[in-house]
């Protein structure tokens, strides 16, 4: 039997666009460098809190650095008393 039915997730042609992650990250970036201003953090104070370089704070701050993990944006959101949220939309 032939069966033409798509099996597994299926993707739209035109799903996310090429910018959008960086998009993202950049606006991630912003609202952390904000934070640390509105509260008087220094990029140093966040590393030590974090338990992680400042080399690591950098890349995290770094807009065009899309290479950062859910484990570290979730640290820093807990340690500037914010809440990381993750959702779908459509």
């Amino acid at each position: 039997m032939n069966d033409s039915r798509p099996r597994g997730p299926q993707r739209e042609e035109s799903a996310t666009p090429p910018a959008y992650p960086r998009a993202v990250k950049r606006m991630i970036a912003y609202q952390i460098e904000r934070e640390l201003l509105r509260q008087n953090i220094s990029r140093a104070r966040l590393a030590k809190e974090m338990e992680t370089s400042r080399a690591s704070v950098n890349r995290l701050l770094d807009p065009e650095n899309e290479s950062v993990t859910l484990q570290t944006l979730e640290k820093a959101a807990d340690i500037l008393g914010k809440k990381l949220e993750i959702y779908f939309s459509e």
